[in-house]
């Protein structure tokens, strides 16, 4: 008992504080918008998932980070049942919305994706730890790019075009991170954009690309851009302190689509206005800042490498997010990281949190050979 209260003491509590409130802000707008159909289910399920999620951060925060650090077969065996697990999507997922993403268990939907984007970036941290000193060899780049490519396509075909530019970026990040050279970047930009110019092409489905073209020119304000014009109303209504909770028009009245999950950021922004989006961005602005300080302050690359990745997972997927909701970007399908429901992405980043704990508590004993020169 007296190791485990000594354990909770070495905790970042302020890396537990912040998601914690996001969540909890998340579960008052998800409790307000089960009024519109009088279904508080989801928001009885979000509950069970952030108490299955805390506990398991304070569990992994327990084993040390350097379990996965130094076995790399035990990373290639999660990176690998991840693979599995996407694939048989296509064989036993039901088909929801034309898409075939989550797995039913009873009244219990998994997403595989979510926890295959933690072990992608446990996967590109191990990874360039060990060759930061060779990042000029271009081979890394294409093997490293390999490993992303095999589950961007499995995702791409569910189809969830959302999570491949999820994937993509945390590589791009950690890349980054770990010292690609300018051209090398730049022809890894250039082969970007002569995939979307042949995906344009040959690969986008009608939906998709009208999604696109909606959010650069919104030509159809009742059909492809309804979505986008609802939230904008909704956020541009929600004034200085809102509407208050059960009172958002466009929120209680079926107006703003998926008010849960792809635009919970409208309605907070509507039901608790610029008031209540403030302290959303405080929030978030306060997590951002703490994953930064693990950054610079690891003392291994892969503490490092991993910290850069889940932030560039969850700040690329809070921009995108937000981005649809004010009409900056198009709409993908993304959602807001703690605070949108659903239980596979929120278990998901508070593992990354457990993960981000671990290291804080552990990376100060050394052990291994990938100290930072």
């Amino acid at each position: 008992m007296k190791n485990f209260i000594l354990h909770l003491k070495k905790l970042d509590w302020f890396l537990i504080i912040c998601p914690s409130l996001l969540v909890v802000i998340g579960l008052f707008s998800i409790y307000s918008s089960s009024f519109r159909n009088g279904d508080f289910f989801n928001f009885k399920k979000q509950i069970i998932f952030f108490a299955i999620g805390f506990f398991l951060m304070i569990a992994i925060s327990f084993l040390d980070y350097r379990i996965l650090r130094n076995n790399p077969y035990l990373i290639l065996f999660l990176y690998f049942l991840c693979l599995i697990s996407l694939t048989g999507l296509f064989f036993l997922a039901p088909e929801i919305r034309g898409v075939k993403s989550w797995y039913k268990i009873g009244a219990i939907s998994i997403d595989p994706i979510e926890p295959t984007k933690i072990v992608l970036i446990i996967l590109l941290a191990k990874y360039f730890s060990m060759r930061h000193i060779e990042m000029y060899k271009v081979w890394h780049i294409i093997f490293s790019g390999i490993y992303v490519l095999v589950p961007s396509i499995l995702v791409f075909l569910q189809p969830d075009l959302g999570s491949v530019l999820i994937l993509i970026a945390a590589w791009i990040g950690i890349l980054i991170v770990s010292g690609i050279k300018i051209r090398h970047f730049l022809i890894l930009v250039l082969c970007f954009v002569l995939i979307f110019i042949f995906s344009w092409s040959f690969v986008l489905k009608d939906y998709q690309k009208a999604r696109i073209i909606s959010f650069i020119i919104p030509y159809d304000k009742l059909g492809v851009s309804w979505s986008q014009e609802q939230a904008k109303i909704a956020i541009g209504s929600g004034s200085l302190f809102g509407k208050g909770l059960k009172h958002g028009s466009q929120t209680q009245y079926g107006f703003l689509p998926e008010p849960q999950t792809d635009f919970i950021f409208a309605a907070i922004a509507e039901e608790t206005g610029l008031f209540g989006v403030g302290i959303l961005f405080i929030l978030f602005g306060a997590l951002f800042r703490r994953l930064m300080k693990i950054v610079l302050s690891s003392q291994y690359n892969f503490a490092r490498l991993f910290a850069s990745g889940f932030a560039v997972f969850i700040f690329f997927q809070l921009f995108v997010n937000i981005g649809m909701n004010l009409g900056i970007s198009p709409i993908i399908g993304l959602p807001l990281p703690f605070v949108s429901y659903g239980g596979s992405s929120l278990v998901s980043v508070f593992l990354g949190i457990g993960i981000l704990q671990s290291i804080k508590i552990h990376q100060m004993r050394p052990m291994g050979v990938d100290k930072i020169s």
